[in-house]
């Protein structure tokens, strides 16, 4: 007698295996075989499931984060940090989807979904927070400096920055925002 699959746990287990390993290794040293064999599943489910290796990559990277979008504008760098610096991604090896995008970025598809994630949500939001001239080189070097804190704190594990709180950041981040926007942030940690 064979058992019935229950189709949603297994695509939801193959996405947390898939979260962890994409998240640790990146797209090249991931491969389709080991996450079902994590799983306890046959390779094609994967393929059934996501189409191939990139569409499991994509669902599994999208950010389960909310709209950074959402509340007062003066706050969107506090909203950043807290979702960049401070979210507990455990769910993705305990780093930002991001990290994991830019272990793989030798591909090229890869490259241009961290292009977009950044530009289209972080800079484009930053962008439109900023006054004065070179709104967009701002933005970038804020945003540059936010996903860097990020990287630092998760990926490198820093002493300073692993022991801080938010609390203790957030007089640096609301000095350097609000000087690269050219506009007070409050909240900004």
């Amino acid at each position: 007698m064979t058992r019935k699959r229950d189709r949603a746990a297994t695509r939801e287990r193959l996405l947390e295996v898939a979260r962890l390993r994409f998240a640790q290794g990146g797209f090249d040293a991931t491969s389709v075989r080991d996450v079902a064999r994590e799983v306890g599943v046959d390779p094609t489910l994967i393929f059934r499931y996501f189409g191939s290796k990139k569409g499991l990559f994509d669902e599994a990277m999208a950010g389960d984060e909310p709209d950074l979008l959402d509340g007062p504008a003066e706050e969107l760098v506090a909203r950043m940090v807290s979702t960049v610096i401070f979210k507990d991604w455990s769910s993705h090896g305990g780093e930002h989807p991001l990290v994991a995008m830019l272990r793989s970025s030798a591909h090229e598809d890869a490259r241009l979904r961290i292009r977009e994630e950044v530009c289209n949500t972080y800079v484009k939001a930053l962008e439109e927070l900023a006054e004065g001239p070179d709104a967009e080189l701002r933005a970038e070097l804020l945003s540059a400096w936010l996903v860097g804190l990020g990287i630092l704190r998760s990926v490198v594990g820093t002493p300073a920055l692993s022991e801080a709180e938010a609390g203790d950041l957030a007089p640096h981040v609301e000095a350097v925002a609000s000087a690269l926007l050219g506009r007070p942030m409050s909240g900004s940690a």
